[in-house]
């Protein structure tokens, strides 16, 4: 494993770390505690040195896990992401009240006495014009609740008006499927000294190149549920792709990258950015972890791959999802 510096944050990170939104349980499976504590065992022994969780997933369960977990191991790091563990989304979620309360419930939740690194959990636009906000997680982090803040973004206008605020991350999605954030934002966050986290790295399982037109999907599975954005914004549902055209782009990338371990290959696409600190697979149980870390260790892609995941993007994907998000 290797590490990258986590901007201004000055935590060294394992380049390939964990998202926990499936830690414990896939979409819509019960919580299993015992299957999270061996995923997170299992992927510090790979060398994964840092967690992103958020105080929704898994109903608070899988803050619960990562908090057990760093508590014994002091030199793992975490984000955990407030806003959205409500329902309806509301802007009032963001405001000065709901933040703190959300900080000290994860606080409460994780069993720490100051949170590594908190992260508002993809707020509408208009809270980005909201300083009320983000001077509240100012005051939080001079009364030591917590150690930096940041952004988890849908929108790379999103990452780069947070950066008007004093951010330590933005985590935002970013695979082979979803360039634009490379465009400019990347050159933004390397002059501001900003930790960026690569988030649905493999698309929602299409980057792993192993579904097909006849994959179904469990009915409760958002990618079942949210195809057309019913639940939540559609661009966290196989990055906004349309799912047939994901397919022939999935495949067409393992033929002429000539791989048969898209997963591993799409994930050392986006190391090769030096403007990421990490990116963050998520897993359900131990037996992803391998695969996941495998990333880490695959040679550097050529410029003719990225040339070709270039033309692919171009020719499958670039219209409508560019224009977007």
């Amino acid at each position: 494993m290797k590490f990258r510096k986590f901007g201004k944050t000055g935590y060294s990170i394992s380049e390939v770390s964990l998202g926990t939104w499936q830690l414990g349980g896939k979409w819509g499976t019960p919580f299993d505690p015992k299957d999270a504590r061996e995923t997170l065992a299992e992927a510090y022994d790979h060398g994964v040195n840092f967690f992103d969780t958020a105080d929704g997933y898994q109903g608070g369960k899988s803050e619960q896990a990562v908090g057990e977990f760093v508590k014994a191991h002091p030199d793992v790091h975490f984000t955990t992401k407030i806003g959205r563990k409500e329902e309806p989304l509301s802007v009032a979620h963001f405001n000065p009240d709901h933040l703190t309360r959300y900080v000290n419930e994860s606080l409460k939740n994780m069993g720490v006495e100051a949170l590594d690194c908190v992260l508002l959990h993809c707020p509408p636009m208009s809270v980005y014009y909201m300083p009320e906000t983000f001077f509240t997680l100012d005051q939080l982090k001079k009364a030591g609740k917590i150690k930096h803040y940041g952004v988890s973004v849908e929108r790379v206008e999103e990452a780069i008006k947070a950066m008007s605020y004093d951010i330590s991350a933005v985590e935002i999605i970013f695979n082979m499927f979803r360039l634009r954030p490379a465009n400019l934002f990347f050159d933004l966050a390397k002059k501001h000294n900003i930790g960026v986290l690569a988030r649905v790295p493999l698309a929602s399982g299409l980057l792993t190149g192993k579904y097909t037109a006849d994959t179904k999907f469990a009915p409760e599975d958002h990618r079942t549920t949210n195809r057309n954005g019913q639940l939540f914004d559609k661009g966290e549902t196989f990055s906004g792709v349309d799912y047939l055209t994901g397919i022939k782009a999935a495949n067409e990338l393992k033929e002429r990258l000539g791989t048969d371990n898209l997963a591993a290959t799409a994930l050392r696409f986006i190391l090769m950015y030096d403007a990421v600190s990490a990116v963050i697979p998520g897993a359900s149980n131990p037996t992803q972890i391998d695969r996941n870390t495998t990333a880490a260790e695959l040679p550097a892609l050529t410029d003719d791959q990225m040339a070709i995941v270039r033309d692919v993007y171009n020719k499958y994907i670039k219209n409508p999802v560019e224009y977007l998000w």
